[in-house]
Parts: C-alpha cells; sequence; structure tokens
C-alpha cells in the first residue's frame, strides 16, 4: 500500500504538522489505526509532563514507594515495592529471577 504525506491540524495548538508517508507506514506496523491528534512538539511536550494517556507509567510520574526486606535465601538487603508482611518470604531480584526459572 502505497502511502501519502498528509497534512493535519494539532488539536492542542491548532498549527498544521505533516504526517508523512514514513510515519503512515510506522503507525501501520505498529497496528496503530489513529491518525496523530498532535503534532509532534505537542506530543513530546505531553511525553515529558507525565500526563495520563499512556505516558508516565501506572504512578501518575511520582516515584514507587521502596520498602527495605532481608532476602529469605541470601540473606542481602532487599529493596521491595510493597510492604513486607510477617511470615512471608521477600526475595532480593537476584534470589527471585533463580526461582522464576
Amino acid at each position: 500500500m502505497g502511502y501519502v504525506d498528509k497534512t493535519l491540524e494539532c488539536v492542542e495548538c491548532g498549527t498544521t504538522f505533516t504526517f508523512d508517508a514514513s510515519e503512515q507506514e510506522f503507525y501501520a506496523n505498529k497496528g496503530f489505526t489513529n491518525e496523530p491528534k498532535r503534532c509532534p512538539t505537542c506530543r513530546q511536550a505531553r511525553k515529558s509532563r507525565g500526563s495520563s494517556g499512556g505516558y508516565g507509567g501506572g504512578y501518575g510520574g511520582r516515584q514507587r514507594e521502596m520498602h527495605t526486606a532481608t532476602c529469605a535465601s541470601c540473606g542481602k538487603d532487599a529493596q521491595v515495592p510493597f510492604q513486607p508482611r510477617e511470615g512471608r518470604p521477600v526475595y532480593c531480584s537476584d534470589c527471585y529471577a533463580k526461582s522464576r526459572r
């Protein structure tokens, strides 16, 4: 399928931008069905803001709270993203990876 450059208008700032053939092919290969609604400048600004809509991870741009625990396998200190509970083993990342194999 041949792609042709398209001129689109940014929904955020109103400027026109070109959605070129190579970008269209990239979008199609990724399975994207919608054309971009924002110009490259607004897209980049949105990504750097960490706003909702798929950017910034599941913590809204804030850091995860980490807790210190002792690995049940090797005895080293480990940082985990949950509050360890009494009687439940906690593993460092190395020991956890070994147990998953």
